[in-house]
């Protein structure tokens, strides 16, 4: 069983993008409120406000003392007791960054990922009901029932789709070069970020869809599918039911495989001589 802490280092340990604690120390002059932090991306922090005379330490209370933008790296002072900073007053935040991406963002990509990677697939667990028939319950493959080899590969597809995040960052970037003779080779981050993701054998996507073969698992994986048989009488399809065990007693569950040439369709409003039912 997988679970979303786990899979969420997984994703960080695959593309660096580990937490980074801080420490800021700010001196009063009865100027300023808003003090940017040295990092972007907060996670969480601890304030508090120490005097040298008579030493004191007080610490503050969020949305009370102070409001914090996280994503900007910024925190303002708005009890009136430190807003501003007066002199001799010393504003400590401690606290950590989390990097690139937070974890409701990571948690976006594992929904995705698994959802991509589930896809079509059920666990199917046999029970004996109230009445002593035998039932199976198909269930939907989530991270909760995940088998645990699968886990890395979750995280493995996470991870790409964070990386495509990062290239589409980087494709606006730019070469420079100036008169001088200087040239900035900006765009070789979106080649470097291009080349670990790689493509069907290479790359990051190379070793998913490699390991994903093996288990037979992902959008990519081998499936037996049953031929629709059209009647020769009525020109209808025959109705196809799933495939059941010998002693599952539950009721047949009817398939609606999509079915294509949708694009031959007759628009013309001419109606068909055709008697629904019966045959045409």
């Amino acid at each position: 069983m997988a679970d979303t802490a786990g899979v969420i280092r997984r994703i960080r340990n695959e593309i660096g993008d580990f937490e980074s604690p801080f420490l800021d120390t700010f001196l009063g002059a009865d100027e300023l409120s808003s003090y940017d932090l040295s990092e972007t991306g907060v996670t969480e922090v601890t304030a508090k406000v120490s005097t040298a005379s008579p030493p004191t330490a007080v610490d503050l209370v969020a949305d009370t003392d102070y409001v914090l933008d996280t994503r900007e790296g910024r925190i303002v002072l708005i009890n009136p007791a430190f807003s501003p900073l007066h002199h001799g007053q010393t504003l400590i935040v401690r606290g950590a960054a989390q990097g690139l991406f937070s974890d409701a963002d990571l948690e976006t990509y594992i929904g995705d990922a698994v959802e991509q990677h589930a896809y079509g697939r059920s666990v199917t667990t046999r029970f004996r009901d109230a009445h002593g028939f035998i039932r199976y319950d198909h269930e939907p493959i989530s991270l909760e029932n995940l088998p645990s080899v699968e886990e890395p590969l979750v995280a493995y597809l996470a991870a790409i789709n964070c990386l495509w995040t990062l290239a589409t960052d980087a494709a606006t970037d730019i070469d420079i070069s100036t008169a001088e003779g200087t040239f900035v080779p900006r765009t070789q981050r979106y080649r470097q970020l291009m080349q670990h993701i790689g493509d069907a054998t290479t790359g990051l996507q190379g070793r998913y869809n490699t390991l994903a073969q093996q288990l037979n698992v992902g959008l990519g994986r081998i499936e037996m599918f049953t031929a629709r048989r059209v009647s020769r009488t009525t020109n209808r399809l025959v109705p196809v039911f799933v495939e059941r065990e010998y002693d599952d007693s539950s009721k047949p569950r009817r398939l609606l495989p999509p079915i294509d040439g949708q694009e031959y369709d007759d628009e013309s409003g001419v109606p068909s001589p055709a008697y629904p039912g019966l045959w045409g």
